[in-house]
């Protein structure tokens, strides 16, 4: 006995239903579909947001807040985790763009903003887009410095 032998026992086999082969089948007529309608139509597909004509849901909720079209998005890079690639040999102590594109903490488009979560004790020279005053503050007391670009 193997797998390809197995068989469902005789009481769990169900023959499909067969919709639309007259009326002393149960399913004649209009096939289980009700009356007239959209959905007694062939080729009905319901997507999932339609309400049947009824207002939609994200056309009914209110609006709210305020977008910035002139917003600066930035990838952020805390000071820990420049530590840890250093540490780690991905990071040399001067760090341009090109190095953090290349360690893989940045995309070739990116804005790049340091923060100052972590601590930093080597002395590093790092070129970033824009950096936080606590950033600039710890690396310097460590002995680099922030280029902005």
């Amino acid at each position: 006995m193997d797998l390809s032998n197995l068989k469902a026992p005789i009481p769990n086999r169900k023959n499909r239903k067969r919709v639309g082969r007259g009326q002393g089948s149960g399913r004649g007529e209009q096939s289980g579909r009700g009356h007239n309608g959209q959905k007694s139509r062939s080729g009905f597909k319901e997507r999932a947001w339609f309400e049947g004509g009824q207002m939609p849901l994200q056309r009914r909720l209110p609006k709210f807040g305020f977008t910035n079209i002139n917003r600066k998005e930035y990838r952020v890079i805390n000071l820990h985790t420049i530590s840890e690639f250093i540490e780690a040999g991905k990071l040399d102590k001067t760090i341009t763009l090109d190095t953090l594109i290349k360690a893989g903490l940045a995309k070739s488009d990116d804005k790049v903003k340091l923060l100052a979560r972590g601590d930093v004790e080597a002395k590093i020279e790092i070129e970033v887009h824009a950096a936080s005053k606590s950033a600039t503050e710890k690396v310097e007391s460590a002995g680099g410095s922030v280029s902005l670009v």
